[in-house]
């Protein structure tokens, strides 16, 4: 660090808090808030002579007992679960005074132990507490050796052997002092590791960069003992920001967008990958003229900011905030660049679900609109009525490949399509389009059949290597034989669709139901039937997909009985109505598309 200005490069560590708590020399046990042992450093284990399996999933009262004596009972336990529960339940680090307590010496005895115990809350961002971490300094060789002396009755000495023990002993004061300010940090370092491992839970489950920029706002600062903080990410030359409610909403309008190449600390961590370091006012004036305003319209500072990256790629930056100038150490750094880590990772999985969002709502999109512009308006014969509708299912599920088509033909006849393509994403889509197309052409060349249409529809698929499989029913409409008077004849194949309802003008209803021919594509040449039936003057005939009947938690036959009922109750309406009526009970979200192609003969 020079010039009140420091730089970092390359990958930000990843520090090894493990690593840091079994290397400390300082005995530490760590447990839950009802006091059952979590875990306990090297150091720990080695003074009491435990071995960490001994310990873990133990209250820590049953892994050391009190030993009982004429002037604590329980051995001392009293005082010291006291001081666990002190810190536990108002947050604050608890001393002892000197405390005698014996710990089990592996012989069915105990060994005599003297101790300097510090009880010391880890809370989480709303305060609650999640560990209480014990501090224990095996002080039992210097007690005794203080009683041993008194008991002696040791002469006094002259005035130099006085002023030699005075030296000592400021030596020792000053050494002491040292100490313990050594342990605050490092109690304040265990805090913030352990309240940024509690922003890291939260970050997990951040889905939007403004979510991940009120984690760092909510919880992220308090932890990082911070006052302001900015997300930029990078979006081509531009730096898009987005700022903690602290900063102000004039820096938050001020400095919402940023050329990358611009001289602020945020965009100059963006384009070199650099930690910097702007620990007051002077350095963070010095470092750019710009920063004057920004000390000014967000009251912060003293700033580092942050490279954010996830491999080789630079995502943008991370600029944290204080508002009175910091003494920073290398540890904190090492914090920040282990917190800015974390927010990258984050960051790197939101980019990659939007552009895994994007990606696949343009191919929904292409596949809707190929859907779309083959569901055409069927034709209106004068004395038939035809109505359709297509139902797509919910948002996150994929286009399938339903279709509905309506048709005349040469000799007059109106040729009905009904059908579903396996599968649900493009393909299905492109496979709907070419089984569409080639019926169509296949039943203005031989339309008196249905089944052989569907036959050599079978055989092209076939030829044409579509390579996938296809529910239909085709049905025919024409004129009545003669004798049958104003009612027309209905002819139909079913390839492993639905059956047809017909309901007639009194609103009885007929499922046209016969054992369905296989689907289309499994065997080319396999035999297709049809079959006939007379459709008197105001019937109405539904086809549809299975859509429509099938539900979650309901077999398929009471989906047929639902709409059978239905079809029956609503028969009066006029045809269009009775779609939208069918349609509207449906679930909100569907899983499945849904087509509908509806014919009503007109009375003549």
């Amino acid at each position: 660090m020079t010039s009140g200005v420091g730089e970092r490069s390359g990958e930000p560590p990843q520090t090894d808090y493990a690593a840091v708590f079994r290397a400390m020399p300082t005995p530490y046990l760590v447990m839950t808030p009802d006091l059952v042992i979590a875990d306990a450093n090297p150091a720990y284990l080695a003074r009491t002579g435990r071995r960490l399996d001994e310990l873990v999933g133990r209250p820590v009262f049953d892994a050391f007992p009190g030993n009982p004596n004429e002037t604590d009972p329980d051995g001392g336990a009293t005082r010291i679960r006291a001081s666990f529960e002190r810190a536990r339940d108002t947050g604050l680090i608890d001393t002892m005074e000197l405390q005698e307590y014996d710990i089990p010496d592996g012989r069915g005895g105990f060994s005599q132990r003297f101790w300097s115990l510090i009880s010391i809350p880890v809370v989480d961002g709303s305060g609650a507490c999640r560990y209480v971490i014990q501090r224990a300094e095996d002080i039992t060789d210097y007690v005794l050796d203080q009683r041993g002396a008194g008991d002696r009755g040791e002469p006094s000495h002259g005035m130099e052997w006085r002023r030699r023990v005075l030296d000592v002993e400021s030596d020792l004061f000053a050494r002491g002092l040292e100490l313990a300010a050594s342990r605050e940090a490092e109690l304040a370092t265990a805090r913030r590791l352990a309240a940024l491992a509690g922003v890291a839970l939260d970050l997990a489950a951040a889905d939007s960069v403004e979510e991940l920029v009120q984690i760092v706002s909510v919880s992220g600062l308090e932890a990082l003992g911070a006052h302001g903080a900015a997300v930029a990410v990078r979006d081509g030359e531009l730096l898009r920001l987005e700022l903690t409610e602290d900063l102000g909403p004039v820096a938050r309008e001020r400095y919402a967008v940023l050329p990358l190449d611009a001289p602020l600390p945020g965009a100059v961590a963006a384009r070199t990958g650099r930690t910097l370091v702007l620990p007051d006012r002077a350095a963070t004036v010095a470092f750019a003229a710009e920063m004057a305003e920004a000390v000014q319209s967000t009251g912060n500072e003293a700033w580092v900011a942050l490279p954010l990256q996830a491999g080789s790629r630079n995502l943008g930056s991370l600029m944290v905030g204080w508002t009175r100038a910091q003494a920073f150490t290398a540890e904190d750094i090492d914090l920040l660049e282990a917190f800015a880590a974390q927010c990258a990772q984050v960051l790197d999985r939101i980019q990659t679900r939007q552009a895994e969002r994007a990606a696949h709502a343009a191919v929904r999109g292409m596949a809707e609109a190929l859907q779309r512009s083959l569901l055409t308006e069927p034709p209106q014969p004068a004395d038939l009525e035809i109505a359709v509708r297509y139902l797509p299912a919910a948002e996150q599920a994929q286009v399938g490949g339903d279709w509905y088509d309506a048709f005349m033909v040469g000799d007059g006849s109106t040729m009905l399509v009904i059908g579903d393509v396996t599968g649900h994403d493009r393909h299905a889509a492109a496979a709907m389009a070419q089984v569409r197309n080639v019926l169509r052409g296949v039943a203005h060349s031989q339309p008196e059949s249905p089944a052989r249409v569907l036959a050599a529809l079978d055989r092209a698929m076939g030829d044409l290597a579509v390579g996938t499989l296809a529910t239909a029913v085709l049905a025919r409409v024409e004129n009545g034989p003669d004798g049958a008077g104003c009612q027309r004849l209905l002819r139909w194949s079913n390839a492993g669709h639905p059956p047809p309802v017909l309901v007639e003008a009194d609103g009885t209803v007929t499922l046209l139901e016969r054992t369905p021919n296989r689907l289309l594509g499994v065997e080319a040449g396999s035999l297709r039937v049809e079959h006939v039936w007379l459709l008197p003057p105001g019937a109405t005939l539904l086809l549809y997909t299975d859509g429509l009947v099938e539900r979650r938690g309901a077999t398929l036959d009471d989906g047929m009985a639902w709409l059978c009922e239905e079809v029956s109750r609503l028969h009066a309406l006029p045809l269009d109505e009775l779609c939208d009526r069918l349609l509207e009970v449906l679930p909100a979200e569907l899983d499945d598309d849904v087509a509908i192609l509806a014919l009503r003969a007109r009375h003549t």
